[in-house]
């Protein structure tokens, strides 16, 4: 079985509600990851947000703004689902941005 992202919630700690066909609900803290290589243009906490969107069901962030594959980054679903943990549904507040996805 293939996991499939339907919707993300990027949020201003650099963490990211991933929600899944299935119905659950994983938190992806990419706070580690924004300090790597290609990913380091995430550190931009508006980089981060802005273009932050599910592409070919998974997460991804649409760096060229063009729903292009090839100008985004992107993530392994399927370790997404496998190495996140599970999470309630967030209470909106001012540190989530508005569901992409």
């Amino acid at each position: 079985m293939f996991h499939r992202v339907v919707q993300v919630l990027p949020t201003k700690d650099f963490r990211v509600y991933v929600y899944f066909e299935d119905g659950k609900i994983k938190l992806f803290d990419a706070s580690n990851l924004i300090t790597k290589g290609v990913f380091q243009r995430l550190q931009d906490i508006s980089v981060f947000i802005d273009t932050c969107t599910v592409l070919n069901h998974t997460l991804a962030w649409d760096l060229g703004g063009k729903f292009d594959p090839s100008g985004c980054l992107d993530l392994d679903p399927e370790e997404l689902y496998n190495s996140c943990p599970d999470v309630m549904e967030p209470k909106l507040d001012n540190s989530i941005q508005t569901a992409k996805g």
